[in-house]
């Protein structure tokens, strides 16, 4: 037992938690200072935006085992509430701080998930995710019906700088709107996260694991779920007014299947079994949206195709890859995957570079044919007309993807025997070998 590796754990409440909270922190004041152009800042409000949104859906998804294909709702009506009352505001019929606004869209996403809610929850299962589907219809078409909530085709626009302003602070410049969403960020998160350490918090995940059980203890199941969706109707509707800020203009494609859909799509990327899951998944959704819808016309197929991989070889998200790879390092075991992750990584790289060059090729033909045949693909000149082109991107595909797979199994071979060992090391401690 002597020479067998140990770990130490011990039990801080304040130096672990302090450091996380801390580092948390640390990243929201710091980040626009290392990426200062008013684009990098742009994408910055929008993950923190995003961050707020996933983790109030992840509430329900992850927490809760509760599918939900229709939670823009809530962050939409949050949106939309918020940017007329911002127009009250600046045609002085009311007197409300700009940076309390996101609140007023937070109680505008809790009125509506407390009145739809209570219809919505009375299920679970399948039930429970159609019946939030046809919600989100509904409220989707009728985005078009009263214009004079929703302002038709168009949305409805807003002035965020209003009067002069406190210490000089408008929220005329980027930067000032984010520092606004940080902080926003930052207690919603905090707030979410404590709730995860509540009587309700751990009663949703009895919900979620075993309804049946719950019933028989005594509590009301539908009730656990209600409150648990009124509490993330809230904070979509945080998330939905700071969006109304940031943009200024709010259409009916925040209450839309896409935006819905969007949620539990990089959720589920991010890892929903985690509660730092959303976060990496919100992260993910603004660089999909933003960056890769900008670099390529096929970022939908290549979204799809990620989505496809992850549920076929990491169903618990990028956060579940994480964790598994931190308790082999917590082993002193790491340093034998490496390798082999650095070939998995470069022959699957390839791989993908093979593929993406047909699809590009493909969109290019079918889409900018009056462009010519000749493309630009990171940086190479192809001509997708040309069957040397093809052959090529075909060639690199079935080499590095069957390199790939020859180390893939090589690694699974490897990772067993880890895993193994970790186990056995833990029996021994607990006295079972």
């Amino acid at each position: 037992m002597s020479g067998l590796p140990t770990l130490s754990y011990r039990p801080n409440p304040l130096g672990g938690p302090l450091m996380v909270w801390g580092g948390f922190a640390l990243v929201l004041a710091v980040a626009p200072l290392l990426w200062g152009s008013s684009f990098a800042q742009t994408m910055l409000s929008q993950i923190g935006i995003a961050i707020i949104a996933c983790l109030a859906y992840n509430m329900l998804l992850g927490q809760g085992g509760m599918l939900s294909f229709g939670h823009a709702v809530y962050s939409g009506m949050g949106s939309f509430l918020t940017i007329h009352t911002l127009n009250l505001v600046s045609a002085g019929k009311l007197h409300i701080p700009v940076a309390l606004l996101p609140i007023v869209g937070g109680l505008s996403g809790l009125f509506f998930a407390a009145v739809l809610g209570w219809v919505t929850t009375k299920k679970s299962g399948t039930t429970f995710a159609m019946i939030t589907m046809g919600v989100g219809e509904l409220v989707w078409s009728m985005s078009l019906m009263i214009p004079e909530l929703f302002g038709g085709e168009g949305g409805i626009s807003g002035n965020r700088v209003v009067g002069k302003g406190v210490a000089g602070i408008n929220f005329g410049p980027q930067i000032q709107v984010y520092y606004l969403i940080a902080v926003y960020c930052f207690i919603s998160t905090a707030l979410m996260y404590a709730l995860t350490r509540t009587p309700l918090g751990r009663m949703l995940n009895a919900v979620r694991d075993n309804p049946e059980r719950v019933e028989f203890i005594g509590y009301d199941t539908q009730m656990v779920r209600y409150l648990a969706f009124m509490i993330s109707g809230f904070f979509s509707g945080i998330a939905g007014g700071l969006g109304a800020l940031n943009f200024e203009i709010v259409t009916a494609e925040v209450v839309g299947a896409a935006r819905s859909g969007a949620y539990l799509l990089f959720v589920f990327l991010g890892g929903a079994t985690f509660f730092f899951g959303p976060i990496l998944g919100a992260v993910l959704m603004v660089i999909a949206l933003v960056l890769l819808s900008e670099l390529t016309k096929a970022w939908l197929l290549y979204l799809g195709l990620v989505f496809l991989l992850m549920v076929m070889y990491a169903p618990g998200g990028l956060a579940s890859l994480i964790m598994m790879n931190v308790r082999v390092a917590a082993f002193k075991r790491l340093g034998r995957l490496v390798p082999s992750y650095i070939v998995l990584a470069i022959t699957g790289l390839a791989a993908l570079t093979g593929i993406a060059a047909m699809i590009e090729m493909l969109y290019h033909l079918q889409l900018n044919a009056a462009l010519g045949p000749t493309m630009k693909f990171l940086g190479v000149q192809l001509d997708a007309s040309a069957a040397g082109s093809w052959a090529g991107a075909v060639a690199l595909l079935v080499v590095a993807g069957g390199l790939f797979e020859w180390r893939r199994r090589d690694f699974a071979r490897i990772w067993g025997g880890i895993q193994a060992e970790i186990e056995h090391i833990i029996a021994q401690r607990e006295g079972r070998a």
